[in-house]
């Protein structure tokens, strides 16, 4: 069958079962445009910047585990996809983007929205083409799809030339993708398997470090009956955050430098750690060289370049969490820690997180409350800072795959269209975006989107008028010398967000949070909670940067508890 180069992509995207897209059209691109009316199956979302489709497509791709689909025109469209494809690619996120070009004719003269925009992404992609051919379409689509979403998942970038959306060609769609050296390893050599399950049946003081390899591979039921059988204590990655209930009594919490204080001290006194689909990033590990002092380190990791980068293995078992734990479960004979697992409990009782003030609107008890009306069971999506901390700490998530976050990148003004892509990825659940002031203005322009879309999205947004997370910093280690962190002039927002086609409230004191959450979460559209909170409440416990447990800082002990 002929059809033109946007007529196969098109096609192309049906048939690796997308139904959503995220875009906005430019000269480059237009001839795609142009074609979509002919394939009404596919969604289109026209977003308000190439930013906001990005991170929609990252939030898409987390909530469903398939890739999402962003489209750009060339030159400042296509540039502005980079910060969300960095976010991807660190946070290993399947995300397909699709670019236009300047005609083939032009490449490389300087033409008016050229960009080399291959060249650009080389570091921030897994993989990415200029499709020169319109018959090269289909394979390429094929190819993109296949290496976004198979092995340690990754943003792939098409870039397509204005002319080859127009050129016309036969179309064959591949059923096989023949990639050769691309061969992602799944299991591991059985060996390994079984030294590691020699490991845990020796350890007295065994913990598992479950980290965003355990959502992404969806292996929650083998990490789970791993904990179990080998009556394992479990701590979580920021984004291992929701790969294990966290009302289960084996669920110790968050460690690193913003985690749970007695996390953090688990991992210290632990004499096996079984780290599953994580890095070893530095906001977890500190000091490199004091990481868990007392402990063997059983690595599973589907990519074998972080395997002993940051932390030297004992027992590597290279693969896909899911299958792994498959393999290994049948060697992991049922046994009892009853010793470390009271030892885990002392830490739990003597380093417990902090009790909101009962005198100020604070955002740990935003995140208590919600947690608790939602019953631990919403999509979570944060920005990053303070907030972000504190809904990692005070959110129970009792579902799997509930917390979606800019990790690796720290991307401020995620929280906005991520939760958009979140929401129409993931219908059937109510979506809590989480936003700090700083980050909430930098993408605010989707809600527009979202109204004009009617995506039920709820914001919590926490409105301090401060840099929260760097005002800290300021506070703690540069002598309360603050620059740069005050908005003195923030928008009122909710007339904002009203002139945006919101519900929206401001809630200014403690009694009127359930309510307003409860309001919110009536209302049939995305709605808007303006939470003036607390302007001095700093993120504890804390290890500074680069530390160790020993300096480890905990709430100032006349804040820990506060009497109502």
């Amino acid at each position: 069958m002929r059809m033109t180069g946007g007529q196969m992509l098109c096609e192309s995207l049906l048939r690796e079962g997308v139904s959503v897209v995220f875009g906005l059209p430019g000269g480059a691109i237009l001839p795609l445009y142009q074609t979509l009316p002919q394939f009404p199956q596919l969604r289109h979302i026209l977003v308000r910047h190439e930013q906001g489709a990005a991170f929609a497509a990252d939030g898409y791709a987390r909530a469903t585990g398939r890739p999402g689909v962003c489209w750009a025109t060339s030159g400042p469209g296509a540039t502005n996809l980079v910060t969300g494809l960095a976010c991807s690619m660190m946070d290993s996120v399947p995300v397909v983007a699709i670019t236009g070009q300047v005609a083939r004719s032009a490449i490389g003269t300087d033409a008016f929205q050229e960009t080399d925009i291959t060249g650009i992404t080389v570091p921030i992609t897994k993989h990415n083409y200029l499709v020169t051919r319109a018959a090269d379409v289909p394979q390429v689509i094929r190819e993109a799809f296949c290496l976004a979403g198979t092995g340690r998942p990754g943003p792939v970038l098409v870039d397509i030339p204005k002319d080859v959306l127009t050129e016309e060609a036969d179309f064959n769609y591949p059923e096989v993708v023949h990639l050769p050296g691309y061969r992602p390893i799944l299991e591991a050599p059985i060996e390994q398997v079984r030294k590691a399950a020699g490991l845990i049946a020796a350890a007295k003081r065994p913990l598992i470090l479950a980290g965003h390899g355990v959502i992404i591979s969806r292996a929650f039921q083998e990490l789970r009956e791993l904990a179990e059988r080998a009556q394992t204590p479990v701590v979580s990655t920021l984004l291992g955050l929701s790969s294990f209930p966290e009302d289960h009594i084996l669920y110790v919490g968050m460690p690193g430098m913003h985690g749970a204080a007695y996390a953090s001290m688990a991992i210290n006194e632990a004499d096996l750690l079984i780290a599953i689909g994580m890095r070893f990033d530095d906001r977890v590990t500190g000091k490199l060289s004091a990481f868990a002092p007392n402990a063997s380190v059983i690595h599973i990791e589907i990519d074998p370049a972080e395997v002993d980068k940051n932390i030297k293995a004992h027992v590597a078992l290279v693969g896909d969490a899911k299958h792994v734990l498959r393999q290994l479960l049948p060697l992991i004979q049922p046994k009892t820690n009853p010793e470390w697992l009271r030892r885990v409990e002392e830490l739990k009782q003597a380093h417990a997180l902090g009790s909101p003030r009962p005198d100020r609107l604070q955002q740990r008890y935003v995140l208590e409350r919600l947690s608790e009306i939602t019953d631990g069971r919403a999509i979570i999506v944060t920005g990053v800072g303070q907030h972000q901390m504190w809904a990692a700490q005070y959110y129970q998530f009792k579902e799997p795959n509930l917390f979606m976050s800019s990790g690796g990148l720290g991307a401020m003004g995620y929280e906005v269209p991520a939760a958009m892509g979140a929401q129409l990825g993931r219908p059937d659940k109510v979506v809590w975006s989480i936003a700090g002031d700083g980050g909430f203005q930098m993408t605010m322009y989707e809600l527009a989107t979202m109204v004009e879309n009617n995506i039920p999205v709820k914001f919590a947004l926490m409105d301090n008028s401060y840099l929260g997370m760097v005002r800290q910093w300021q506070d703690l280690f540069y002598k309360k010398t603050y620059v740069a962190t005050h908005y003195t002039r923030n928008p009122d927002f909710v007339k904002l967000a009203e002139a945006f086609g919101l519900w929206a409230v401001r809630v200014k004191e403690v009694d009127h949070v359930d309510d307003a959450i409860h309001q919110a979460m009536l209302h049939q559209g995305p709605a808007l909670i303006d939470f003036w909170v607390d302007q001095e409440e700093n993120v504890f416990p804390m290890i500074p940067p680069g530390q160790t447990v020993a300096e480890l800082m905990e709430e100032p002990e006349e804040r820990v508890h506060w009497k109502k």
